[in-house]
């Protein structure tokens, strides 16, 4: 669909490095949308950010911007636990919402920004960017067609660069924040199944001397479907290769891969072997899943399409990381029938 309306005005919460990144996406690069305004409660944080971009309005109340009638829109790239609580506020000022993963951490908090999504009429997509990579994309196409029969075994993963300060790193971010990429994905491997028993194995491996503060940098999953799949999610926070997102799903019709660490299709053969050139960071693995995330919010909001990635999906990944954190304490699978 073409672009015959005006951008979308687009208001940024959080200026950070995730919130940066989506901001000189924006400026610069999404079709159809506009950086209109920047918030952040650090002082001078906004406007660092929009003095660099060019962009007029800065903020440091959050509310401010939400009230600003000119933002038709807010991206969400604040501390993940709070981002429920701006969705809710977003939407219940009749802002679009585009809101960085997890939406929410508990089911309650995904219930209640669903809830105000919808009774206020805005669309509300959640950044699982993974969706829009290529590769991802073309297997999550080819699942739904059918052309990989029926979904038998599935596999996930995300590594992570570095660790670099587990200190600022909240209690169960690998279940919460890292796997439920990988959650979501495995969820639309398997499309029209439900999950009904997780079993995680987690544990301090990078730096087990920050176990004991709540620290869990290494985990694999096992998920098993109500028919009969089964399916596995692995992170580990310091991959000293690079950044490592990759998946595979098994049919009976036979398999699908996505995923890789270049930066580039170079390949380089030489006196001490053979070399690639690996990305470090999500915003150069993914950036063009980033872009066109973005590009779709605002093309939503035009054409009223329901997002691909939504509120609901947010929730069922939500769902199985609840499992996992439970799993871990009580050392055994969890039912999924209850929650």
């Amino acid at each position: 669909m073409r672009f015959h309306l005006k951008p979308v005005r687009v208001g940024l919460i959080g200026a950070g490095r995730m919130g940066s990144f989506h901001a000189e996406n924006l400026a610069w690069r999404v079709p159809g949308a506009i950086l209109a305004a920047v918030a952040d409660p650090q002082p001078g944080a906004a406007d660092a950010l929009t003095n660099k971009l060019g962009v007029a309005k800065a903020y440091s109340d959050l509310h401010a911007l939400l009230q600003d009638p000119e933002i038709e829109a807010v991206a969400i790239a604040a501390p993940a636990r709070t981002h429920a609580e701006w969705v809710i506020a977003a939407a219940e000022a009749g802002k679009h919402v585009f809101c960085e993963k997890p939406m929410a951490v508990t089911l309650e908090e995904a219930d209640r920004a669903i809830a105000a999504a919808k009774a206020a009429g805005v669309v509300l997509q959640v950044g699982f960017n993974r969706r829009f990579d290529s590769g991802f994309a073309a297997a999550i196409a080819a699942v739904k067609a059918g052309e990989n029969g029926t979904t038998q075994l599935s596999r996930s993963l995300t590594r992570d660069p570095g660790l670099h300060d587990p200190s600022r790193i909240p209690q169960w971010t690998i279940f919460l924040e890292t796997l439920i990429h990988d959650f979501d994905t495995l969820l639309h491997f398997n499309p029209g199944a439900k999950p009904v028993e997780v079993y995680a194995l987690a544990d301090a491996l990078v730096r087990p001397d920050f176990k004991d503060k709540g620290l869990l940098d290494t985990s694999v999953v096992t998920i098993r479907f109500d028919n009969g799949a089964i399916a596995t999610a692995e992170a580990n926070f310091q991959a000293v290769y690079g950044y490592d997102v990759r998946g595979e799903v098994f049919g009976s019709k036979g398999m699908l891969q996505a995923g890789h660490i270049n930066v580039n299709n170079c390949v380089r053969y030489h006196q001490d072997g053979i070399a690639i050139e690996t990305s470090r960071m999500d915003s150069d693995l993914l950036r063009e899943a980033y872009v066109a995330e973005m590009a779709e919010f605002a093309r939503c909001i035009r054409s009223g399409e329901t997002p691909r990635a939504t509120g609901e999906d947010a929730r069922n990944a939500l769902v199985i990381a609840l499992a996992c954190i439970d799993s871990v304490q009580q050392q055994q699978p969890i039912k999924l029938g209850g929650r």
